[in-house]
């Protein structure tokens, strides 16, 4: 299917999401009119596939908010993190990196000398395999600085196989890494 205006064409498990008009623009604007920071991601499978899409927008205030949304992955909780590497190479997406963490941090939002500015919460994936994650970071941003995402080499969004513990060093036991997305500004 092609999207209006669009050279991009989308199929499979998007589709049935009702969400394929807005993968269209997963690489917005580094800056809108608002004054507001966007990003976004096109999440792809070990296979290259195309089973998602992540949006990012800082706001006036220096908060990252996040939206992923995804289908065809195993029902449950899945660890996701920002890593610090824009590059997806499947299947196993090593490229990516270790998670986004340039001021030396502690892996996982509940422990106390936490977290790497990668850290999120955990991405819940229903029955039919769709899973959907609003977040808010306070520790990574898409303006320039110390721990921005879009720094010289980029930055990722990788989806791992387990769901995270948010505790345990380095990646809260989160498994192997099954989706990857790399994180542009328009």
């Amino acid at each position: 299917m092609r999207l209006p205006g669009s050279r991009h064409r989308f199929a499979g498990p998007l589709v049935g999401l009702g969400l394929l008009a807005l993968t269209a623009g997963v690489t917005a604007s580094a800056t809108a009119a608002d004054g507001a920071a966007h990003a976004g991601a096109r999440i792809v499978d070990g296979a290259g596939h195309t089973i998602g899409w992540a949006r990012l927008t800082e706001d006036a205030s220096g908060q990252l908010h996040l939206n992923v949304q995804v289908a065809g992955l195993a029902p449950g909780r899945h660890g996701v993190h920002l890593h610090a590497i824009g590059r997806c190479v499947g299947p196993a997406f090593v490229s990516a990196g270790g998670h986004h963490n340039p001021l030396g941090a502690e892996h996982g939002l509940d422990n106390p000398a936490g977290a790497h500015a990668g850290d999120l919460p955990n991405l819940t994936v229903n029955g039919a395999g769709r899973g959907h994650l609003d977040a808010i970071s306070h520790h990574a941003t898409l303006s320039a600085g110390p721990v921005s995402l879009l720094d010289a080499d980029g930055s990722a969004i990788v989806i791992h196989a387990n769901e995270d513990d948010q505790v345990t060093n380095p990646t809260g036991n989160s498994g192997a890494r099954i989706a990857c997305g790399v994180i542009e500004a328009g």
